[in-house]
């Protein structure tokens, strides 16, 4: 039976993570599902960053280091957050972006690999992973010797073999929202002396992750998007203890050095997680998501991931069936797995006939905020993207996008010309 309206506003009166709905300034008449782009505001965000300017920058100026402890912010919010990633304390920061953290990780992965054997030449990765990880890959294998091989998820396992120095692997597909099995694949890798290497952009804060459970070896995630530390948030990085220390990691800048206020001319990489840092902290960034893990210390005495996950998979199968029952008819084929232990918290559509593009700018003039992701024109199709970040979403508002997508498809709407001007940032 098809849920009613209704029904979802029951849901919501009963769930035990409602109140945290309340930590962010979510916009009126809006129904926010791209936060696996980039997540909400939290509401302390502004107050924190007014504090840090007017105050800790303004009038302490540069004691603040000390006394308002920007000098160990990375560490703190590192081991704040280390927790929902089944990681210990002093194992991971955060700092530099993804981009610039999966450059180093790759690059100690590639010089472990190296010594652990030369015959280990290849680099092999998902086809469809996110681009910034396959150009950062195909740089660190022109730098390292290395071949780059973009492979389809299915054909992952059966590649490994005694040739394969990396394993590079997004947890949670940008695209599909589908999830790989972290512990399966890194044992397997590790059986044959492979090292792994896990992006944790669309899954960290959304989805249970255990890095020492899975034995992974290094891993990075973003802070902007299930973390709502804002656009261009500091990213995390994570190394287990057996490799961090193994190899410095080719960024050599000061704050990674063991006492970079000694100021001495010769490079020695601190001990541990520390070496991974690079330059002078970004001080804004890190007190504005430190507003965002705030959040997550709040939703620890709501039940945790177990809540959140509970809460983002009856969100998610909720979209599902909705857009199957009252969509039915307009060309939609769902991309996203059902199987709750391959899915991560987003839902994907793809459109027959094109106009996806279309279909979610005509959605955004609604008020139903999603996303498009373009296909390649073989077998990655073009996809409408729904986000649903359990921390504010709630179940009356699938209701309502999924309304409005009803409306949008069956009105025809979405050929206007106005929908097929393509904005810069889709």
């Amino acid at each position: 039976m098809t849920p009613t309206l209704q029904d979802c506003r029951e849901r919501d009166a009963l769930e035990p993570l409602r109140p945290l709905r309340d930590l962010f300034a979510l916009p009126e008449g809006r129904i926010y599902l791209d936060g696996n782009s980039l997540g909400a505001t939290p509401k302390a965000t502004a107050a924190r960053m007014a504090d840090v300017v007017q105050r800790e920058w303004s009038q302490e100026l540069i004691a603040s280091w000390n006394q308002a402890g920007w000098v160990d912010l990375p560490q703190r919010l590192g081991n704040q957050f280390a927790p929902w990633l089944g990681a210990r304390q002093g194992e991971l920061v955060f700092t530099d972006t993804t981009s610039i953290n999966l450059f180093k990780v790759l690059s100690a992965a590639a010089r472990i690999a190296a010594e652990d054997g030369p015959a280990r030449r290849k680099l092999l990765t998902e086809r469809s992973n996110f681009p910034t990880d396959l150009y950062i890959a195909e740089s660190v294998c022109a730098q390292h010797g290395l071949e780059l091989v973009l492979l389809e998820p299915e054909q992952i396992l059966g590649a490994l073999d005694d040739e394969t120095a990396i394993v590079l692997l997004t947890h949670v597909n940008y695209r599909t929202g589908a999830m790989h099995d972290m512990e399966g694949l890194t044992a397997a890798a590790h059986a044959r002396g492979i090292v792994c290497v896990w992006d944790l952009c669309h899954s960290a804060g959304a989805v249970p992750i255990d890095l020492h459970g899975a034995d992974a070896d290094f891993a990075v995630g973003c802070g902007y998007k299930y973390l709502n530390g804002g656009p261009g948030a500091p990213a995390f990085v994570w190394a287990h203890p057996r490799v961090v220390n193994r190899c410095a990691q080719p960024l050599a800048g000061w704050f990674g050095h063991a006492a970079p206020f000694r100021f001495t001319p010769g490079y020695a990489p601190a001990e541990g997680i520390d070496r991974y840092l690079c330059g002078t902290p970004p001080i804004l960034g890190l007190s504005a998501l430190q507003c965002g893990l705030d959040v997550f210390s709040a939703a620890e005495l709501l039940g945790g991931m177990a809540a959140l996950r509970a809460k983002s998979l009856a969100l998610t199968d909720l979209f599902i069936a909705l857009v199957e029952q009252r969509c039915a008819g307009h060309g939609l084929t769902l991309v996203t797995p059902r199987a709750h232990d391959r899915r991560g918290s987003q839902v994907c559509f793809a459109r027959d006939g094109g106009g996806a593009c279309a279909v979610v700018q005509a959605l955004i003039a609604r008020g139903v905020i999603g996303d498009f992701r373009e296909g390649d024109g073989g077998l990655h199709q073009d996809i409408l993207r729904f986000g649903f970040t359990p921390l504010y979403v709630g179940f009356e508002e699938v209701w309502h996008a999924v309304e409005q997508l009803r409306q949008v498809l069956e009105s025809g709407e979405w050929r206007e010309a106005r929908f097929h001007q393509r904005p810069k940032v889709t």
